[in-house]
């Protein structure tokens, strides 16, 4: 009975297919028949009906032309409001991705890769967030990595591609897949990913994600305000222009020539190769740590770190407490914090290298080398705790793998 009535199913489809085809070909052969009985009836017609003719055929030409004419202006119009709307439609996506961080909802996005990148959720502050945190000093974590890769949730051994803040592991094809690293940044990852050096996963990247929605919407307004356009890349000029407008809006004066060199040493560190302009993932990075600097506490910036990055932060300490009383000097502290950033040097064969190798920050940092401050500032004691809360926003910033120095903050 099933088979019968597959075929019962057929038929019928063969005979509405038919039907379609019947009435698509009765329709044209209809179409030309006005025409053709216009010109039997003209050729019936006394002689002065064919002049009659010929002049509606001219008028009807002259109009079409009219038409093509007065077309060619709206068209012109129209491919300039089209353009407009393509515009204010990229930028209004550029904001959505600087809102959620790196993408949209993954239902609003378009399927052009096989895998669905997640959504971003932005942290929320919690109402200890700015309680003081213990972390022993002795006791050491060594959090282990994921056995599987956080995308596609399989376990390959070897070929999986550790995140050296996280305990997240990734597969090259699935991050290829997600669209998220450029095939110069997926070659960078299986260079740098089983070595000292290691390679941020695009979660630790983006320091940006570590902001609120509230810390977003004001950095947003900011953006806003200054007439800075997403994804776009930044010249000296502009960068000062921006800090001109944020100084006016934030203290209702200009900058100061002091103020202005010491943003253009900004504009050196985020443009380590020299390219005459920074990018704008490195102007968002610095930017977001100002408001992690401007609004979270100390207390609040070392719950941000990872047991990884909590781990490191512990051998440098031990390395500079030589003497193992739990104490360091200021002026260790301070290279410490300097020596987070040993990591850009690619050519390094280990990370615990001697911080006396690595040179200061910038002059006007808050990691710079003391010689302006007293000997007896330097020499003051650090307890762990206290290297830890001042050596946050120091640990955060090295976590990208960009080469450009984000911690360069205003005094």
């Amino acid at each position: 009975m099933g088979v019968l009535m597959s075929k019962k199913q057929q038929v019928e489809k063969v005979q509405k297919c038919n039907a379609v085809v019947s009435a698509f070909q009765a329709g044209l052969k209809e179409r030309p028949a006005p025409a053709k009985q216009a010109e039997g009836e003209v050729e019936e017609g006394e002689g002065p009906a064919k002049p009659s003719a010929n002049h509606d055929k001219k008028n009807t030409e002259e109009a079409e032309q009219e038409e093509t004419d007065n077309s060619a202006g709206p068209s012109t119009s129209q491919q300039g409001s089209a353009a407009a709307r393509d515009d204010c439609k990229v930028n209004q996506e550029a904001w959505s991705r600087l809102r959620d961080g790196k993408g949209v909802e993954p239902e609003d996005l378009d399927k052009s890769h096989q895998l669905t990148p997640p959504a971003f959720v932005r942290p929320k502050r919690e109402a200890d967030d700015d309680q003081s945190v213990e972390v022993e000093l002795e006791k050491k974590e060594q959090p282990p990595s994921d056995e599987m890769c956080d995308v596609c949730e399989v376990w390959t051994a070897d070929d999986l591609y550790p995140c050296r803040i996280c305990t997240r592991v990734f597969h090259d094809g699935c991050l290829r897949e997600l669209g998220y690293l450029r095939a110069e940044a997926l070659q960078e990852m299986r260079d740098t990913a089983h070595t000292v050096t290691g390679w941020s996963c695009y979660y630790c990247d983006n320091l940006n994600l570590l902001l609120t929605e509230e810390e977003m919407y004001s950095l947003m307004e900011t953006f806003k305000q200054c007439k800075i356009i997403p994804e776009s890349c930044l010249v000296s000029d502009e960068l000062l222009q921006y800090r001109h407008f944020a100084s006016k809006q934030q203290f209702d004066k200009d900058l100061t020539d002091e103020q202005e060199e010491e943003v253009l040493a900004q504009f050196a560190a985020l443009d380590p190769e020299k390219k005459g302009h920074i990018e704008w993932f490195d102007f968002l990075y610095f930017e977001s740590l100002a408001m992690l600097k401007k609004f979270r506490t100390e207390n609040s910036l070392v719950r941000l770190l990872t047991g990884k990055e909590r781990d490191k932060a512990r051998s440098v300490f031990l390395g500079l407490d030589l003497d193992q009383d739990g104490v360091i000097t200021r002026a260790e502290c301070r290279q410490a914090q300097q020596s987070w950033f040993h990591k850009l040097n690619k050519d390094s064969q280990s990370c615990n290298v001697s911080i006396s190798h690595v040179g200061p920050i910038c002059e006007s940092s808050p990691a710079s080398s003391g010689s302006e401050r007293s000997k007896s500032d330097e020499s003051r004691p650090v307890t762990w705790a206290d290297f830890l809360k001042e050596s946050g926003i120091y640990i955060i910033a090295a976590r990208p793998n960009s080469s450009a120095m984000h911690i360069r903050l205003p005094l």
